[in-house]
C-alpha cells in the first residue's frame, strides 16, 4: 500500500512538472523566442524551459498528443489540469511586445537604480564615520550626522524593499504580499475591467461627455470647408470603389435580375401604359414618330418602287394578260406612293386623323378593358421570360457598375461635385442650425448610451482578457521600463526624508533630555 502510494504521488509530481513545462513553453510561443533573447539582459539566467525549437518539440513529444499538440481533444494548457482557459475559447492572447524603446527606458531605470543605491551607500558611510567619530570622543555633531544617516538607510532600505516587492521578490525570498504584478495581474486586470466599467462605460457620463463635446457643430463647421469636403468626398469614393471591386458580378447581377423580374411581374403595366400613351396623344408627340415612319416608307418605295411592282403581278390571277397585271402593279404603286407622300407633307391627313383616335381608343382600353389588360400581361411575362432580355437585365449592373467607377475616380465628375456640395450644404446647415445639432447630438448620445450599456460585460471582459493573457515576466518587465525610473525617485526620496526625519527625532529627544 505504501509503495502504491508513493508510486502514484510521485506520478501527480511528474505529471504537474509536465504541465509547468508545457505553459512555459506555450508562453514562448506567444511572445516569440527571439523577442526574449532580444531582451535578456547580460548576466540573467536562460530560462529553464529553454528557447530554442528543439526544447519546445522535446516537452511536447514527453506529454504525448491530446496534451501539448493543440490538435487532439483536451488540448492546450487547460487539458487534464482541471483550470478552466482564461479567454473563454478565444485562444491565447498576444503578450506586450518588449521594443528597442523599452530597452533604451530599460536602461534609464539602471541609471536611477545605480543612483538610488549609491545614496544609500553613502549614506551608510556617513553612518560609519560618524559613528566611529562619536566613539573616538567627538562631542556634539556626530550623534546628529548619525542619526540621521541611520533613519536614511532605514528609509532607503523601506523603500527599496516596497519598489521591489512590485515586480520580484526581494533577494528571492518567498515573502508574503511581493511579486505584486507577476502574481496578481489577472486580479488587477479584472479590478482595472471593473473601474473603467464602472466609471467610464457608464450612461450618464457617455451622454454628458457627448453633449458637452458638440458633436453636430463640430462636424458641421467641419465639413463647410471646401477642403475637408473634398477630403470626405475622396475617401467615399476610395470606399466606393473598394465595395465595387469587392462585390462579385455575378451575384449583384443575379439579385438585380431577380428583383427587376420580380417586380415587373408584381406590377401591372396595362394602366401606367395606357396613361403614358395618352399623354403622349394629348401632347402630340407620337406625330414626330408618324412623320418618321411617313419619311422612311415614302422613301422605301421610291428606292424599292420594282419590287413592289412585282410583288403585285405575282398575285395576279395566271389567266391575266401579262401587260394587264403589269399595267396594274404600277397603278397600284403610283396609288400607294401618292397616299403615302400625301400623308407626309399633310398634317391634317385623314390617315393622320386615324391614327391619333386608334392610339386614344388602344389607351382607354389599355386602362379599363381587361382583356386588353390581360393581353398586355401575357405579353410582358413572355417577354421578361425570355433568355436575351434576362441577359440584358444582368448585364445592366455592368453597366452601371462602370459608370460609377468612371465616375468615383474623376475628380470632375458630376457625381463627386454633386457629392461635395451636398457635404458642404449639410455642413452649412449643421453649424448654424441648432434644431439639427441637437437632432444629431442626440441619435449619437442614444447609439453611444445604447452600445456602452448592452456591451458593457465584453467591453470589461476585453480589458481582463488582454491583461490575463499577457505573460506575468515580460508585462513586469515592460511595466518597470515605463514606470521604474520614477519609482527610484522614492528610493531617493526615502532616503532623504529618512535622514530629515532621523535628525529631527534625534534633535528633539535630544533637546527633551533623552
Amino acid at each position: 500500500m505504501r509503495t502504491s502510494r508513493g508510486r502514484g504521488a510521485r506520478g501527480r509530481l511528474a505529471r504537474v512538472d509536465r504541465l509547468e513545462r508545457v505553459e512555459r513553453v506555450e508562453r514562448m510561443e506567444r511572445t516569440g523566442s527571439g523577442e526574449q533573447d532580444a531582451v535578456q539582459q547580460p548576466g540573467d539566467e536562460p530560462d529553464s524551459g529553454g528557447t530554442g525549437s528543439g526544447t519546445r518539440t522535446d516537452a511536447r513529444k514527453e506529454l504525448g498528443p491530446g496534451t501539448a499538440g493543440g490538435t487532439g481533444p483536451g488540448a492546450g494548457k487547460g487539458a487534464g489540469s482541471g483550470k478552466e482557459p482564461r479567454s473563454s475559447g478565444l485562444g491565447p492572447l498576444a503578450s506586450f511586445a518588449y521594443t528597442a524603446a523599452d530597452e533604451e527606458k530599460q536602461r534609464g531605470v539602471r541609471r536611477m537604480k545605480l543612483t538610488a543605491t549609491g545614496l544609500l551607500l553613502l549614506v551608510a558611510l556617513v553612518y560609519v564615520l560618524a559613528t566611529w567619530a562619536e566613539h573616538s570622543g567627538v562631542k556634539g555633531w556626530p550623534g546628529y550626522v548619525a542619526a540621521a544617516a541611520e533613519a536614511g538607510m532605514v528609509g532607503a532600505l523601506a523603500d527599496w524593499f516596497a519598489v521591489t516587492a512590485l515586480f520580484r521578490r526581494p533577494l528571492g525570498l518567498p515573502i508574503p504580499h511581493t511579486a505584486i504584478i507577476p502574481t496578481k495581474k489577472d486580479q488587477l486586470g479584472q479590478s482595472l475591467g471593473s473601474f473603467v466599467g464602472e466609471n467610464f462605460l457608464s450612461g450618464d457620463v457617455i451622454r454628458d461627455r457627448i453633449h458637452a463635446l458638440g458633436v453636430g457643430r463640430r462636424v458641421g463647421a467641419w465639413l463647410s470647408e471646401p477642403a475637408h469636403a473634398d477630403r470626405v468626398t475622396a475617401e467615399l469614393a476610395t470606399a466606393l470603389r473598394g465595395a465595387l471591386t469587392v462585390l462579385r458580378d455575378y451575384d449583384v447581377q443575379a439579385v438585380v435580375g431577380e428583383a427587376i423580374t420580380r417586380r415587373a411581374n408584381a406590377a401591372e403595366v396595362g394602366p401606367g401604359l395606357g396613361k403614358m400613351l395618352e399623354r403622349v396623344v394629348e401632347d402630340g408627340g407620337h406625330r414626330k414618330v408618324v412623320d418618321l415612319v411617313c419619311v422612311r416608307a415614302h422613301d422605301w418605295l421610291v428606292e424599292h418602287g420594282d419590287s413592289v411592282m412585282d410583288a403585285v403581278q405575282g398575285g395576279a390571277p395566271g389567266w391575266t394578260p401579262r401587260f394587264v397585271d403589269k399595267r396594274v402593279g404600277e397603278r397600284v404603286y403610283k396609288e400607294l406612293l401618292r397616299f403615302v407622300t400625301e400623308m407626309r407633307d399633310m398634317p391634317g391627313h385623314p390617315a393622320r386623323g386615324s391614327i391619333d383616335t386608334f392610339l386614344t381608343d388602344f389607351a382607354a382600353d389599355l386602362q379599363s378593358d381587361s382583356d386588353t389588360r390581360a393581353r398586355v400581361e401575357r405579353l410582358k411575362s413572355e417577354i421578361l421570360g425570355r433568355g436575351e432580355v434576362q441577359d440584358v437585365i444582368a448585364s445592366a449592373w455592368s453597366s452601371v457598375r462602370t459608370m460609377i467607377l468612371a465616375a468615383a475616380e474623376d475628380e470632375r465628375s458630376e457625381l463627386r461635385l454633386r457629392a461635395r456640395a451636398s457635404l458642404m450644404s449639410l455642413g452649412a446647415k449643421l453649424a448654424s442650425d441648432e434644431r439639427l445639432q441637437g437632432k444629431l447630438d442626440g441619435w449619437l448620445e442614444d447609439a453611444a448610451v445604447y452600445v456602452v450599456t448592452t456591451y458593457r460585460a465584453e467591453i470589461t471582459s476585453l480589458i481582463s482578457e488582454t491583461v490575463a493573457g499577457w505573460d506575468a515576466d515580460q508585462t513586469s518587465k515592460k511595466i518597470e521600463a515605463h514606470i521604474g525610473r520614477d519609482l527610484q525617485f522614492i528610493r531617493i526620496n526615502g532616503t532623504v526624508v529618512g535622514a530629515l526625519a532621523g535628525l529631527a527625532i534625534h534633535t528633539v529627544s535630544r533637546a527633551l533630555g533623552g
